[in-house]
């Protein structure tokens, strides 16, 4: 055996085996030590509380591994060769093994740790965003049951209904056992129970409104939690149950006006309801951040939709009465403008049937004048004569002012004489002056011009009757008349404040002063003489036979050519003034051609009678003929008189000059007559004159007359002076229209 040549196999050296396991030990152990550490730092890192128990028994396992190498490393015996090499070779694995899993778990653990926060951090944030999709999920299912509400709470504007179909709906949304609403009483100081969505008459209960959960609810904007116990929430019947969660929330009652049920007052401060909820009963259910919302939001909307209700009633209470007050005023309307047709009918008519027998008189009594009379019949004659004019005068008073109140007078204007004027009136007042032996003088301004436009008829109206005012009023003494341009400084009078001229270049304020040397007036009775009919106790006295329109029509004329009126007097026994300014127009050219205008006054000019002139006069009124034609036979006329239309168009011809006609005859008028008289006369210098000789003073009649180629109007009453001027007129300017 000894001698053998076997080749032995060529193992390290036992020395060298040793070696190796003692450096395997010491890095196994190395290894296990490390691992705890680098488990440590991941615990430490790691917030999962199952697996931190887990990896804490880990780290203990490795520790103790760890401490049995190590105390190997003073307890090795010697083994056989193969045992060593195969417990070297398993050392040495288990080192490298030992030290690549410590080695990988550098770089693992970090990775592990990250991968485990972003997988903390994911499931934060889809736990978050879980939630804001539920808060979404939640505004959008309260947005629409606001939506639905909403338009179920203003489908209608009675606030009745409003009231009652937000409890309903309400009570629907949210699964309420019940649901109340609490008004104000008119007092103030209690709240009734108005509405329930369970009982059908819930009026009659009442709590009073100072109570401390009632004053929390109204003092809060949100909607709050309340005892199923308090006076509000104990509406519901007594029995053996768990009461659910009540909240009640205010609403608020803007500015309600006679929104009154059962006494709910006139609500001019801000003042609220309360809404009560209430959960079923015997139920876990509670109510939710979104479910008191959607009640505060309705409560708000139920706020608007009452204010809204209110407007539309208020606005509907305002039609109906303004449609009551103009059907009242429409009806007012129409009897005021029957009562004025009534009366411009009744004056028209009046008019008309008065002018006709003051036709007569006048007529007949000038040509009484022209005869032999004794004086003291002359006197008669002339007596009546003045009365007759008188009475005329007080007719077309009447009449015009009528038209100045209803407004239906318009001013004539139209370039005329200013000086005739006065001239005209001083020639009609001497007369009247001579009797009573009173001086009247005219003064006329050398700045005055001598043309003027504006309504001749009624300026000289105006002066004559300030005039015939001042002689009718005065028993002796003087009458002063004095006419002028009206300066700027004279235009403002601190004694009529009203008064407000305004200069231009193409007009003037004609200023007329009357002065009388009378009785006077007292100061405090001088406003009462513009007044229609108006007797103050001073012109009692006066031996005047009364008062009449012609200060207040006065008035009136002057108004309307934009001028202004007043009376100045010291006091009784201290004469008196009246003074009137008004607004004329300056004519563009002194000589501009106008119509002929029916002299005022008897002219000395012309013919004084018209032998063999044929005239012909057209008048159902036997009596207005006979005046007429005794009128133009005493001035010569060869007169043919007819009572109809037909009868007149039968007779005119050509021989016929002149054809006086009234226009208000039965059948065909006297428009349609001139019409077929035109027709029938193509030719000018053949046709006939055609005045219409009527007691119509409208102005519609004028026109009417123009418009059917009449060649003149004279109204009715007519003198012998007046047929005399009328016909000279006539046949010289073949027109004449006399101003209405």
């Amino acid at each position: 055996m000894d001698s053998c040549n076997c080749i032995e196999p060529q193992w390290p050296p036992d020395d060298l085996l040793m070696k190796y396991q003692y450096i395997s030990d010491f890095f196994i152990a190395l290894a296990y030590f490390s691992i705890p550490l680098e488990l440590i730092y991941f615990v430490k890192k790691s917030a999962v509380f199952p697996y931190r128990w887990v990896l804490v028994q880990f780290g203990a396992f490795i520790v103790l591994c760890g401490a049995t190498h190590l105390i190997n490393l003073w307890t090795f015996t010697m083994h056989t060769r193969t045992v060593a090499m195969v417990m070297t070779t398993a050392k040495v694995f288990t080192a490298v093994v030992s030290c690549a899993t410590a080695l990988m778990l550098v770089h693992i653990i970090p990775d592990l740790l990250s991968v485990k926060t972003r997988e903390l951090f994911l499931k934060n944030k889809a736990a978050e965003l879980d939630r804001e999709m539920g808060l979404i999920r939640t505004q959008e299912e309260t947005g629409r049951h606001v939506r639905m509400l909403t338009h179920e709470i203003r489908s209608t504007l009675d606030r009745h209904t409003i009231l009652k179909t937000t409890l309903v709906e309400l009570g629907r949304t949210l699964a309420l056992e019940e649901c109340a609403l609490w008004m104000p009483t008119r007092t103030g100081l209690e709240l009734q129970l108005s509405y329930t969505l369970r009982q059908q008459n819930p009026v009659g209960y009442t709590v009073p409104i100072h109570l401390p959960v009632i004053n929390q609810v109204f003092s809060s904007s949100h909607a709050v939690k309340i005892s199923p116990n308090c006076p509000v929430a104990r509406i519901r019947p007594a029995g053996k149950y768990m009461p659910g969660e009540v909240v009640a929330v205010r609403v608020p009652l803007l500015h309600l006006s006679n929104f009154q049920i059962n006494d709910w007052p006139e609500l001019s401060t801000k003042r609220y309801a309360l809404m009560v909820l209430m959960l079923p009963s015997d139920s876990a259910r509670q109510w939710h951040v979104h479910e008191l919302e959607l009640v505060e939001v309705v409560a708000d909307q139920v706020a608007v939709a009452l204010s809204h209700a209110a407007i539309l009633e208020e606005s509907m209470r305002a039609r109906d009465l303004l449609m009551e007050q103009n059907v009242a005023l429409d009806l007012a309307r129409r009897e005021a403008e029957t009562a004025i047709r009534a009366r411009n009918d009744f004056l028209a008519v009046m008019n008309h049937e008065m002018r006709t027998p003051m036709h007569a008189i006048i007529a007949l009594s000038s040509l009484l004048q022209e005869t032999e009379l004794t004086p003291e019949q002359r006197l008669m004659v002339e007596t009546i004569l003045k009365s007759s004019n008188l009475l005329s005068t007080l007719i077309n008073d009447v009449l015009d002012l009528s038209r100045l109140e209803d407004g239906s007078l318009q001013l004539d204007l139209g370039t005329f004489n200013l000086f005739a004027v006065f001239r005209e009136v001083l020639n009609l007042i001497k007369p009247i002056a001579s009797v009573k032996k009173l001086h009247v003088s005219l003064n006329l301004a050398p700045d005055l011009p001598e043309y003027a436009i504006g309504d001749e008829k009624h300026l000289m109206q105006t002066i004559l009757n300030v005039v015939g005012n001042a002689v009718k009023f005065s028993k002796e003494g003087s009458i002063s008349i004095t006419a002028i341009v009206a300066k700027s400084e004279l235009l403002r009078d601190s004694r009529t404040p009203e008064f407000f001229p305004v200069p231009s270049d193409n007009h003037f304020y004609l200023r007329v002063q009357v002065k009388e040397s009378g009785v006077g007036i007292s100061p405090q009775d001088i406003p009462k003489l513009f007044t229609k009919f108006a007797q103050t106790q001073s012109m009692a006295t006066r031996n005047s036979g009364g008062s009449g329109l012609g200060l207040a029509i006065c008035k009136r004329f002057v108004n309307l050519m934009e001028g202004h009126i007043w009376i100045e007097s010291d006091g009784l026994g201290k004469g008196c003034t009246a003074i009137f300014m008004v607004k004329l127009g300056i004519p563009e050219r002194l000589n501009e051609p106008k119509l002929p205008l029916m002299p005022k006054v008897p002219t000395n000019h012309g013919p004084t009678a018209f032998p063999g002139l044929k005239v012909l006069v057209m008048d159902e009124n036997g009596v207005s003929r006979m005046v007429t034609k005794g009128l133009l036979v005493h001035l010569g006329c060869d007169v043919t008189m007819v009572s109809s239309s037909e009868e007149c168009l039968h007779v005119v011809s050509h021989e016929h000059k002149v054809v006086f006609m009234d226009v208000c005859v039965p059948g065909m008028d006297g428009y349609e007559v001139a019409i077929r008289i035109n027709e029938k006369f193509t030719k000018r210098h053949e046709r006939p004159i055609i005045v219409a000789l009527t007691g119509n003073t409208d102005k519609v009649t004028k026109e009417n007359c123009m418009r059917v180629g009449m060649d003149g109007v004279i109204l009715k009453p007519v003198s012998l002076d007046k047929m005399r001027s009328v016909l000279t007129d006539l046949l010289e300017h073949r027109v004449l229209f006399e101003a209405i």
